[in-house]
C-alpha cells in the first residue's frame, strides 16, 4: 500500500518515509505555534485594548522564567530537527557498496541514462528492491535531476560530477511493453534556459528479471530492431523529439521544424555566414550535415542552437538508422 501525503506523489523508495517525516514534523510544528501564537495575539488584543474607564496598568519589565523557556524550548526543536535532517542526509548522500550505477549527462534540454553494459536510453529504466547510485554530469549548464516520488534532488554541475542514490520499493508495472507502465517523472529543478519546461523524462521500475531483460535489448539496438525501429528509439533517446515534433506540430514550443513527411520535400536554409536563403532537399546527406554540422545552415524562419553530434555522442550506423525512421513517417 502507498502511502499519500498532503503535498508529495506516494513513497515510492526507501528514504522517502523518513524525508516525508521530517517534513510533517517541520510543517505541523509551525502550524500549531502559528496557530498558538495568533490566538494568544487575538486574546490579549480583545482583553487589554483601550476602552473609557479604563487606566494603564503597570506591567513587568522582566520575567527570567518566560525567557528562559522561549528560548530552551525552540533550541530543543532546533536541534531535533537538525539531528534528524543532517543523519537523513548523510544517508541519502552515501550510495551503498555494490550499488548499481547508472550515468546521468544532462545537457539543454535533455536527459540520457547511460549503463554498465553500454545501453543508453531516454527515459530513466531502475530495477525494483535494488539499490541504485546516479554518477550526474552536465554538458553545459546548471541542471538538477529531481524524482518527486523517491525524494531526491541533485544538482548536475558542468565540468565536475556530482551523484545521488535511491533504492525504489515498487514497480511501474509489469512486463516489457512501456505503453503497460504507469511511469514516474523525472524533471530538471533547475532553470536552466528557454526550453527548461520540456526537460522530463519518464521513470520506469522494473522486477529484477524485466530489467535485466530491458537492459540487454537496449545494449543492441541496432541488432535487435529494424532500421525504422532502432531509428524510432535513437529519435527520442537522443533528444530530437524534444526540438522536433513528428506528427506536424510547428508551434514555438519545438524549436526545430517538424520531421514528419518532409522526405525529399525542398526547403529553404541560410548557409553560415550569409544572408541569402538556398533551396536544399531534404535527403541522406542533408540528414547528416544536419546531425553533425547543425548551424551550418540554418532553416528560414528558425535559430541556430542544436547540439552537434560528434561520432562519440551518435554513430554513423545511428545515423543511418535515423535517416531510416524519418524515410517512414508521414
Amino acid at each position: 500500500m502507498l502511502a499519500d501525503t498532503m503535498f508529495f506523489p506516494p513513497e515510492r523508495s526507501t528514504v522517502a518515509g523518513s524525508v516525508d517525516g521530517l517534513f510533517d514534523f517541520i510543517y505541523y510544528l509551525s502550524l500549531f505555534f502559528f496557530v498558538l501564537i495568533i490566538g494568544f495575539m487575538i486574546y490579549f488584543v480583545l482583553k487589554y485594548y483601550q476602552r473609557d474607564g479604563h487606566t494603564e496598568a503597570p506591567s513587568p519589565s522582566h520575567n527570567e522564567t518566560l525567557e528562559i523557556t522561549w528560548s530552551v524550548i525552540p533550541s530543543i526543536l532546533v536541534g531535533v530537527i537538525f539531528f534528524f535532517g543532517f543523519t537523513e542526509y548523510l544517508n541519502m548522500r552515501e550510495a551503498p557498496e555494490n550499488a548499481y550505477e547508472i550515468q546521468v549527462v544532462a545537457s539543454k534540454w535533455n536527459w540520457v541514462f547511460k549503463y554498465p553494459n553500454g545501453a543508453e536510453s531516454g527515459d530513466l529504466h531502475i530495477p525494483v528492491d535494488r539499490d541504485v547510485k546516479f554518477l550526474l554530469q552536465s554538458q553545459d549548464v546548471l541542471h538538477s535531476f529531481y524524482i518527486p516520488a523517491f525524494r531526491i534532488k541533485m544538482d548536475c554541475v558542468p565540468q565536475r560530477y556530482t551523484w545521488t542514490w535511491v533504492r525504489a520499493t515498487h514497480t511501474t508495472g509489469s512486463g516489457l511493453d512501456e505503453s503497460s507502465h504507469e511511469p514516474l517523472r523525472l524533471f530538471c529543478a533547475e532553470y536552466c534556459g528557454q526550453q527548461h519546461s520540456i526537460m522530463h523524462r519518464k521513470v520506469f521500475v522494473h522486477e529484477t528479471a524485466d530489467f535485466d531483460q530491458w537492459v540487454e535489448k537496449a545494449a543492441n539496438i541496432l541488432e535487435n530492431n529494424t532500421p525504422e525501429e532502432a531509428g524510432k528509439i535513437l529519435f527520442g533517446r537522443k533528444g530530437c523529439a524534444q526540438c522536433h515534433s513528428v506528427d506536424g506540430d510547428n508551434s514555438a514550443k519545438y524549436p526545430g521544424p517538424p520531421l514528419n513527411g518532409q522526405w525529399g520535400t525542398e526547403r529553404q536554409v541560410t548557409p553560415r555566414g550569409s544572408s541569402s536563403p538556398i533551396t536544399v532537399t531534404m535527403d541522406e546527406n542533408y540528414v547528416r550535415q544536419s546531425i553533425r554540422q547543425p548551424n551550418s545552415e540554418i532553416v528560414v524562419g528558425r535559430k541556430p542552437g542544436m547540439t552537434v553530434f560528434t561520432p562519440q555522442l551518435l554513430k554513423d550506423e545511428e545515423i543511418t538508422a535515423i535517416i531510416a525512421y524519418l524515410k517512414s513517417i508521414k
